[in-house]
Formats: structure tokens, C-alpha cells, sequence
């Protein structure tokens, strides 16, 4: 090998063991205001202490509700969901009058079923007729 090139070699290797020792990057300050901020939030979740969010407001009254909630659940109760439901509504009776006995058919009605408006238009063409 040539005197020029094992030197080119030697400054190579030197490099790279000098950047590898050097942190990439633009250099901060420790004693800075936000490097302080940050080691203290690296701290604070070290040790489980870092709260997140916004607070909560422990008087008011969604957090009454919820303990209510709570203490009810804990109790054996249980919580319901949505709008109650009105029993002695018109709408309510007629759904229970409409289902009392009589079995619910749901989803579309088959080509072959007889529907009650194919029922109506029959009694029409009956009607007519005499």
C-alpha cells in the first residue's frame, strides 16, 4: 500500500472513533431553564408522580354523580343507561297490546307470505265487485 493511502486510512478510523464519543446534534445547556423542566418531568414520571390531562374538579357535581355511580355498583346495584322508559305512555301500551300472545315476525316478509297490504287489496276487489 501507498504512504498516501494507509494515511488517509489512519484519519478515517480516527474520525469515526471521534464521532462516535461526540453526541449528534446542536449541544444544550443543563443549567438551562428547559433542560431543568425536562429532567424534572423525567423525574416526576420516574417515580409515577406526572399527571396527565386536565384535573379534575373534586367538588363538582359530575364527580358526585360518578361517586353515587360507584357506590351503587359497589353495593350490588345496578346502573342504567339512557332515557327511561315512560310504561304508561299511548306509544308504550300500544307496543305491548301489539305483542301480548302474538309472535313478532322481523325483517322483510318472503314473495310468498301473505302480507296485510296484499289482504287489504283483495277486501278492496271483494268489495267492489258486489
Amino acid at each position: 500500500m501507498s504512504k498516501k493511502k494507509e494515511m488517509s486510512i489512519v484519519t478515517a478510523v480516527a474520525n469515526v472513533e471521534a464521532n462516535v464519543a461526540k453526541a449528534l446534534g446542536r449541544p444544550s445547556n443543563p443549567d438551562s431553564a428547559r433542560q431543568k423542566k425536562i429532567a424534572d418531568r423525567e423525574a416526576k414520571r420516574a417515580t409515577g408522580e406526572l399527571k396527565r390531562g386536565r384535573p379534575a374538579v373534586v367538588s363538582s357535581k359530575r364527580q358526585a354523580t360518578l361517586a353515587a355511580r360507584a357506590e351503587k355498583v359497589a353495593a350490588g346495584g345496578t346502573v342504567s343507561k339512557g332515557r327511561p322508559v315512560n310504561v304508561n305512555s299511548k306509544r308504550q301500551q300500544a307496543l305491548a297490546a301489539k305483542t301480548s300472545g302474538v309472535e313478532v315476525k322481523r325483517g322483510r316478509p318472503s314473495r310468498n307470505s301473505q302480507s296485510t297490504a296484499h289482504l287489504m287489496r283483495k277486501l278492496r276487489e271483494l268489495q267492489t265487485r258486489n
